[in-house]
Order: C-alpha cells, then structure tokens, then sequence
C-alpha cells in the first residue's frame, strides 16, 4: 500500500538516447500534441515533468539530425519576406 507521506517517484521514462528514432519521433509528437493543454490545465509538478521530458527529446532529436532540413519560411529572413508580401497584398499600388 502507497504511504500518502511517502514521495512518490514515477519513471523518467527510457532515456533519449537509447531511443530508436522512430520512438523519439513518436514521442515527440505526442509531447507536443500534449503541450498546450498541459501549460493550461496541468499541475506544477506535470509542467516541469513535461517541459524537461520535451527539452531531453528535442535535445536528442537536434543531436542525432545536426544539418536537418529548415523550412525557409520558419528563419528570421523568410518571416520578414512573408510579412512585406502580406503588406503588399494588403496595399496594393
């Protein structure tokens, strides 16, 4: 039986990397699917739990894939170039 003043510890899960990459994928996804309603309506203990378990994975991910491919769009440079089209658009001469 769980003593209530004992700490209860549960399992950090399987470490990063000893994840095959399809599982850190998936995991990841789940992670980030997960994210916005845990910010929300989550305990403390679950945000932390949950924003350390997504910063080993992503960690892990950019270790594993160090040149992975960034849409251009998703860089300081394309957002800019998307917002003077959107002003051009909206303004047009």
């Amino acid at each position: 039986m769980h003593d209530p003043h004992t700490p209860h510890h549960r399992s950090e899960g399987i470490p990063p990397l000893a994840l095959e990459t399809d599982v850190l994928l998936r995991e990841l996804s789940q992670l980030h699917r997960t994210r916005h309603e845990t910010f929300l309506y989550g305990s403390e203990e679950a945000l932390q739990r949950h924003t350390l378990r997504t910063g080993q994975l992503e960690a892990e991910y950019l270790r594993r894939f160090p040149l992975r491919q960034v849409t251009a769009g998703r860089t300081r440079t394309g957002s800019r170039a998307r917002e003077a089209a959107a002003r051009a658009e909206a303004h047009p001469e």
